[in-house]
Order: structure tokens, then sequence, then C-alpha cells
């Protein structure tokens, strides 16, 4: 589900089973992320995929990239995994106004 930032950040503080998700690089993620944000590269190919596959599906997870592309992307292969609560935030870092670490 593509959610806008508000609702994206409402939802999570909201949710005592959420994860936040970063599918940007290693060098965008050290330049700066939304707090408590858990980084899983998507240009890391079937690495990515397998690390994917590592997490708990029972849980929510916040999905972010720079600008909503990748993120929209990680949102479709989590559905493929069996991942049923994945919410992407529409334009990313790029328009983030909220906390950043």
């Amino acid at each position: 589900m593509n959610l806008e930032q508000k609702e994206w950040w409402n939802n999570f503080l909201a949710d005592e089973n959420a994860v936040i998700l970063d599918v940007r690089t290693d060098d965008e993620f050290n330049s700066g992320k939304i707090p408590g944000a858990l980084n899983i590269d998507i240009y890391k190919g079937q690495g990515f995929i397998y690390m994917l596959d590592e997490l708990d599906k029972n849980k929510n997870y916040y999905v972010y990239c720079a600008a909503g592309g990748r993120s929209a992307q990680a949102f479709a292969v989590m559905n493929q995994l069996g991942f049923e609560k994945a919410y992407n935030l529409l334009g990313g870092m790029s328009e983030w106004s909220g906390p950043v670490e």
C-alpha cells in the first residue's frame, strides 16, 4: 500500500509490530536515515531477496528509498514473498520532513 508521509509516519508510530525498511544503498543509508531503520539494498539483486526472506513476515514493514521508486519495487517483491503488511512511503527521503539520524 502506498501512503503519504504523514499517514505512513503516524501509522508507524502507532504500530507496535512495525519495522522501518530502507532499501537504498549503504552510502545513501549512511548519509542520513529515518531513526531505527533497517537497511537492505535493493540493488543487491538476489541477495536482497535472500535477506528479505529472513525477515519475520508477521511484522508490518514501512518501506522507503530516495524518491519512492525502489521502495515501490521492493514492496512488489515483498508481496510476492508473502509479506502481507508493507507500506511504501510516497516521495521517499527526497520529500521526508520527519526525523533523520
